[in-house]
């Protein structure tokens, strides 16, 4: 029998009928039309399923998407404004942080969690926070150098007054 899942996504009130069982990067992916958000494993092990829920970062393949009921959800499609892009995403772009981009939606919503977190991590807080996110393309050194310009940037942005 399908339950309602009430949830905000990337700034929009969605109201659903699913079943039980279903995983939220299910109902992202096939309900809501959000293919940046990829299935791979399905078993949490390489995080590029990852979403913000309610800020944090979580492996949307092992969360079963009542979970989510009442609260808010930010994918890679919800970080750019329009066609300006989220100073996370123009740092994986210009540092070179990604090959095929499958898991580099996983990663940036990885970065934006612990960015929004801790505005000037260590690099070993970054590998910590990265931790666990697999790329079988590039090497791991251009995203964590990404992220570390990330927050230069949106630190820049903050104090010239900008929105994150």
């Amino acid at each position: 029998m399908k339950k309602e899942l009430k949830f905000v996504v990337n700034g929009q009130t969605y109201d659903l009928w699913i079943e039980p069982k279903t995983v939220l990067v299910q109902v992202l992916r096939d309900e809501l039309g959000l293919k940046g958000t990829k299935r791979s494993c399905d078993s949490g092990s390489c995080c590029a399923c990852t979403v913000l829920l309610n800020g944090k970062a979580v492996k949307s393949c092992s969360i079963l998407a009542l979970q989510a009921n009442g609260k808010e959800i930010l994918t890679v499609e919800g970080l750019a404004n329009g066609t300006q892009l989220h100073p996370i995403q123009e740092a994986f772009l210009d540092n070179w942080a990604f090959q095929c981009g499958f898991c580099t939606s996983g990663q940036m919503m990885a970065a934006k969690g612990l960015l929004d977190e801790n505005p000037d991590p260590a690099r070993e807080e970054i590998q910590l926070a990265m931790d666990g996110h697999l790329c079988r393309c590039t090497g791991y050194n251009m995203i964590n150098e990404a992220i570390q310009d990330a927050a230069k940037r949106l630190q820049t942005q903050e104090e010239q007054g900008g929105a994150k």
